[in-house]
């Protein structure tokens, strides 16, 4: 069979599309098959490598060939590359072309105002985002790893970075793999792959060359993917025990790794939080685009001044856009992330805050995220299934004194007997012999002898090879026979226990009344056996894993289980964290499907099993596809891709360099209850910014169509483009103690996404409210203080200044809540104090030097009631349109 290893030359253009990246990941999978199936002679020959390895002339050729044995990290950007990311937002972009034309009409005021307003958004939004990502670099762990190499006949440690295709390596416990290999050889190989597959127990690799061609064809055609064969090992897991020599097939990019992390290269998917920024973003640019015209062309045919009219419309521009947004937006994921850095949370991406709280799937790895990755000792169980100290005793008495093939569930073991105070047994005892492990008998034995001068063989391993070797068992403390039924009966009880996610390890004594003579045992020893009992070993859930999935489900967010270990043992950690698994959807099953109909399997099934990483973010891809807002949790290699997919990646501390690489936020603690506390935040952070958008959008559109109705028939300007601009100023200062502002609880209950049309719909129809209350200050100001000619129009300007600030602002606290302001549902105090500052402020500049200097002059006290009863009928008709509106769209903020 041809092993087409000459492919790993082909090199990765810089951007590949998703489609063209799967393609590309497939190719990869079958190169892995490949060199999986083809004889050991056929792999060297095709690396023209030998056994004794390459030398070093060839080793360098080949290093400037292939390249460094990297994979390709996105490395942070420089300061000023992400100093200038920040300017990409649509009203930045408009605010600054604003300025420009200010600048170039000699309008210094206009462009001062506005100069201040995007220097203040830019400067909070480049600290924060700055400060995150260096904490999260601060995280990355900075070391150099080796490999032993045999080149030219001698072995030798070599940096990783060095190794290429054909070289020969040694793989020891403890080691990191290299690179991608085919192993030559292999002895008592566990390999530890959670990072790549999720699988919380090392898995068995072998030479499966060395079998029988029945049994190796078997051992092949068994594994569906590249990750579940024998013979290969992938970059990026480690050796737990046992010894290999292998050859490298693949390095850096070309490697499985490599080609995960270079999908993860290159521009983020646009998330949840962008999309509907833009959108809201556009709708209002699309409005005053139409407006604006439309006032400049008016006043400019009915005052014969065009220029004073292009100046009015420049004006009029500035306050349609919610120039604020920037700012009020950034502030307040600023504050998010200020208050998650408290919950011990690194956020990287600022708008993670608001994605958080609009999340409404969270999908989930299992290993490592809600599991403790780590394994323990869950039961200990006598012939009956019953709990039993004496089975307990005996293993820990093996995993205590074997020196072999030590593993993760000896140290389960051993832990388990410390906390049942069991640590001083060993000291009633002397080791003999040891027959180690290995994966023909899959069981070792350990003989100990006792004080009385007996030994006792005490051996532990697969229930199946324990039972064929034991001919009785132990029941309570009498030695019976082990008949065959009995013997079918404890293999049931460890199958129902494997389907609960339990490893179960028999374990047998034989007590060598005889043996005091002997000091060597051998395998042929292991037989007539008695069966004492069998142990059960688990990847527990984290105890915050129940109680904050709880909460997830309470606040909205459904829980998606994707992960790379197998269904019974997934099955058992979701029933334990609370998560309904219904029918689990395995990964060989997907790939069947088209897009449309995996996104409709998606939003139906909670939890999906054996997949790889690939798999995990389609399934995310799906899921958005169907209109969700998708979070993704995981800390492994096989994680990254999903991360960086989701609306939000969520990661922890613990987790490989790429997946805190690719994700948006990282727990620095291991409860996931963090997560509930940073849902609300996210909807308190996103509320808050709502609040502003429809506030200044309604405002804006109440004031373009009074300006509109008033240019009509006034024989001036309704107000001067400088009153436009300092009124436009003041009314967004009185907004800028939105962040800090008091969520109603009803509306923190479930997730918040953006709605343009939601938006486009509360301007048209709460706008016009404030024009009502306009239109009688033009009477008011008109027929009452007969402000009706050109030479009083200073007055009018006065009168409306005022009355168009006070209702602007307090329409902060009429739109802030669906309840009755002051009463029902009160601001928090910074807005109370800054409105009414605002408020105050803004009565007092027609009486200071600052407004006779901008045209303004102080209104007769007589205005002043009226201003109140107006004020006033404003309110109560605005609280009666929100109760319309709310039974109309059930819909408010």
């Amino acid at each position: 069979m041809e092993m087409k290893v000459n492919q790993v030359k082909r090199k990765w253009p810089k951007y590949v599309s998703r489609r063209d990246a799967d393609k590309e990941n497939a190719k990869l999978e079958q190169r892995l098959i490949e060199a999986s199936e083809s004889h050991v002679d056929d792999v060297l020959e095709e690396l023209k490598t030998k056994p004794y390895g390459l030398d070093e002339m060839e080793a360098m050729r080949r290093l400037e060939e292939y390249g460094p044995n990297q994979v390709a990290y996105e490395k942070p950007p420089a300061w000023y590359i992400q100093l200038l990311r920040c300017f990409k937002n649509p009203f930045i972009l408009v605010l600054l072309g604003l300025d420009v034309f200010s600048a170039l009409t000699d309008d210094t005021e206009a462009v001062i105002i506005i100069s201040t307003m995007v220097t203040i958004s830019i400067i909070i939004t480049f600290t924060q985002e700055f400060r995150s990502l260096r904490t999260a670099e601060k995280l990355k762990a900075m070391v150099k790893t080796t490999a032993a190499v045999i080149r030219g006949g001698q072995s030798r440690e070599i940096d990783m970075e060095q190794l290429v295709p054909g070289d020969m390596i040694r793989l020891a416990a403890g080691d990191l793999i290299p690179a991608d290999i085919r192993l030559l050889s292999a002895k008592d190989l566990l390999v530890m792959e959670s990072a790549l597959t999720g699988e919380a127990m090392p898995v068995e690799k072998r030479d499966i060359g060395v079998l029988p061609e029945q049994r190796r064809i078997k051992a092949i055609k068994t594994a569906k993917q590249a990750l579940e064969l024998d013979n290969m090992a992938y970059m990026g897991t480690t050796v737990v025990s046992g010894s290999a020599t292998a050859v490298v097939i693949a390095t850096g990019s070309q490697t499985y790794f490599g080609a995960m992390a270079h999908s993860l290269v290159g521009a983020r998917p646009m998330t949840s939080f962008e999309r509907g920024i833009n959108s809201v973003s556009f709708i209002l640019i699309r409005f005053m685009l139409v407006m604006v015209p439309i006032i400049f062309f008016i006043n400019g045919f009915s005052k014969g001044d065009w220029w004073d009219a292009l100046f009015f419309g420049l004006s009029v521009a500035v306050g349609l856009t919610p120039e604020m947004l920037p700012v009020i937006v950034t502030s307040n994921l600023a504050k998010g992330a200020m208050a998650m850095s408290r919950q011990k949370v690194v956020v990287k991406r600022l708008n993670a805050i608001q994605n958080l709280g609009a999340m409404n799937v969270l999908c989930t790895d299992k290993t490592g995220t809600l599991t403790q990755d780590k394994i323990i000792l869950e039961k200990h169980l006598n012939i009956h299934g019953e709990e039993s100290e004496q089975v307990l005793r005996y293993a820990y008495l093996n995993s205590r004194y074997q020196t072999g093939l030590r593993n993760l569930l000896d140290h389960a073991v051993v832990e388990r007997a410390e906390e049942r105070g069991l640590a001083g047994l060993d000291l009633d005892y002397t080791k003999v012999d040891e027959i180690p492990f290995d994966f023909n008998r899959r069981r070792m034995s350990v003989v100990l002898s006792r004080k009385q001068g007996e030994h006792v063989l005490i051996c532990k391993g697969a229930m199946e090879e324990m039972l064929s070797i034991s001919d009785s068992m132990l029941d309570g403390k009498q030695v019976v026979g082990l008949e065959q039924d009995m013997k079918q009966q404890l293999l049931r009880k460890a199958n129902e226990m494997n389907e609960d996610g339990l490893r179960v390890i028999g374990v047998a004594i034989k007590v060598l009344h005889d043996g005091s003579s002997r000091e060597s045992y051998s395998a042929a020893d292991e037989q007539g056996l008695v069966f004492v009992g069998y142990i059960g070993f688990l990847d527990p859930p984290k105890d915050s894993a129940a109680p904050a999935i709880a909460a997830l489900l309470e606040h909205g967010v459904a829980v998606k289980v994707l992960t790379g270990d197998n269904d019974a043992v997934t099955r058992k950690v979701c029933r334990d964290v609370g998560i309904d698994t219904g029918r689990i959807v395995l990964g060989k099953e997907i790939d069947e499907l088209s897009d449309t109909a995996l996104a409709e399997l998606a939003d139906k099934t909670t939890v999906f099993a054996k997949l790889n990483p690939m798999q995990k973010a389609r399934i995310v891809r799906a899921l958005q596809a169907k209109g969700h807002t998708v979070g993704f949790m995981g800390d492994g290699i096989n994680d990254a891709i999903s991360l960086k997919e989701a609306d939000i990646g969520i990661s922890v501390d613990t987790a490989v360099d790429i997946a805190k690489e690719s994700a948006d936020i990282i727990l620095l603690e291991k409860s996931l209850m963090v997560l509930e506390k940073g849902i609300i935040e996210g909807r308190r952070t996103f509320g808050n910014m709502i609040k502003y958008i429809k506030m200044t959008a309604s405002s804006n559109f109440g004031n373009v169509f009074s300006v509109l109705g008033a240019s009509l028939f006034l024989p001036f300007l309704p107000m001067l483009p400088l009153h436009l601009l300092v009124q436009n100023l003041f009314y967004d200062v009185s907004q800028l103690s939105i962040p800090w502002d008091n969520m109603d609880k009803e509306f923190l209950k479930k997730p918040r996404t953006w709605d343009a049309k939601s938006i486009g719909r509360f301007m048209l129809f709460i706008g016009p409210t404030s024009s009502i209350f306009d239109f009688l200050t033009y009477g008011l100001m008109m027929f009452v203080f007969a402000a009706n000619s050109p030479a009083d129009q200073a007055l009018f300007h006065s009168g409306w200044f005022i009355e168009g600030l006070l209702s602007q602002t307090l329409i902060v606290h009429m739109i802030r809540t669906e309840k009755v302001p002051f009463i029902q549902s009160r601001a928090s105090l910074p807005v109370m104090l800054l409105t009414g500052l605002i408020m105050l402020a803004g009565i007092m500049i027609p009486f200071s030097e600052f407004g006779e200097g901008i045209g303004l002059v102080p209104l007769p006290l007589s205005y002043f009631p009226w201003l109140a009863a107006i004020l006033l009928g404003y309110c109560i008709l605005t609280q009666s349109v929100k109760k319309w509106y709310i039974r109309r769209f059930n819909d408010w903020l």
